[in-house]
């Protein structure tokens, strides 16, 4: 039992500003977690993360934190290209991993999870999935209440235009489709409940980067099903889900960045009332999205509940990632096997 009373124990691997901001303040905000020690390869930044957030433990290298007998669980929010190498290192010093996404560069570099100790899980940190605004969308699709789903749509994007920071950097799995552009893929898979079966992309690249700063893509998941979606690096902030059927439209208004202090609103019509803003909208209390994915995984490790998702998961949604850049290359489509 950890000194906050909690059972699951988390070591943190670096000091990045998603951990530092929303991971670890969420984990802390859990009912079933404790944020228990923190590494860096800069021990003085360590200690001083370690102060600022009141965790325990500070560590001046990965390695010691994965030795540390004392911590149950690992979140890894490390470059991309890190991902892998360093989740394999935890599982193989005992722990559980939840990983930043994209878990990956790509799926065959995923794949390298699906054999791990049926003991331990390893899991993509998509936090969108445990938060109650996406559950309710999907009890609504699930009800019949659209008719027939037969489209997502979605927008994703923000300006980040610095050289030195990581999503700009080609060679360890910066740009657009790999930061943000998961998230509309897992959108399609959560919503459709349903795998794609082929893509086509249209793709933007910064000349100095390299990187993809604008992306679209189309996404057949058969039976007249799509998924299309714009993801940019260097536009206005904005985000949007669009779910529409045969019947009527629902629309998430945050769906990826959801503030835990605001309630959030799904906004439902059937084209003819949009204006009654009131009769068509349905607001859901705060919710932090991190503290609600820190409590799924850890009762998935104490076995309350099943694991929902795993590294096959994860292998799934690279997938649709390999095939958009596939795309790019030929300007085809490109089948998602």
């Amino acid at each position: 039992m950890s000194d906050a009373g909690k059972p699951i124990r988390w070591g943190i691997l670096s000091t990045a500003k998603i951990g530092r901001e929303k991971v670890i303040p969420g984990i802390q905000r859990s009912k079933y977690g404790a944020a228990a020690a923190i590494a860096s390869r800069d021990l003085v930044r360590a200690k001083e993360t370690a102060s600022a957030l009141g965790i325990d433990k500070a560590y001046g290298s990965y390695e010691e934190l994965l030795a540390d007998p004392d911590i149950d669980a690992i979140y890894n929010p490390l470059p991309n290209h890190l991902h892998v190498p360093l989740t394999l290192q935890a599982v193989a010093a005992g722990k559980h991993v939840l990983c930043e996404k994209p878990i990956a560069l790509n799926a065959g570099e995923a794949r390298q999870l699906m054999n791990l100790p049926k003991d331990k899980l390893v899991a993509e940190g998509f936090m969108v999935r445990a938060h109650p605004q996406w559950i309710r969308a999907r009890e609504i699709v699930r009800s019949g209440a659209l008719g027939e789903l037969k489209v997502v749509q979605s927008f994703f994007s923000y300006f980040n235009a610095d050289p030195a920071n990581i999503r700009n950097m080609a060679e360890i799995g910066g740009g657009g489709l790999m930061d943000i552009g998961c998230y509309p893929i897992v959108a399609g898979r959560y919503f459709f409940e349903a795998e794609p079966k082929r893509a086509i992309s249209l793709i933007d690249r910064d000349p100095e980067f390299g990187t993809d700063r604008v992306a679209s893509a189309l996404i057949d998941f058969g039976d007249g099903r799509r998924l299309d979606f714009t993801v940019a690096t260097q536009l206005a902030p904005y985000q949007r889900i669009q779910l529409v059927g045969t019947k009527k439209r629902l629309e998430i208004l945050i769906p990826y960045n959801a503030p835990g202090n605001e309630g959030m609103v799904l906004r439902l019509d059937d084209g003819t009332k949009f204006a009654d803003v009131a009769s068509v909208t349905e607001q859901l209390p705060p919710s932090d999205q991190y503290a609600e994915l820190a409590d799924v995984f850890a009762r998935s490790i104490l076995g309350e509940i099943d694991p929902p998702y795993g590294p096959a998961d994860a292998v799934q949604n690279m997938k649709t990632l390999d095939a958009l850049f596939a795309s790019e290359k030929t300007g085809a489509w490109a089948e998602i096997g």
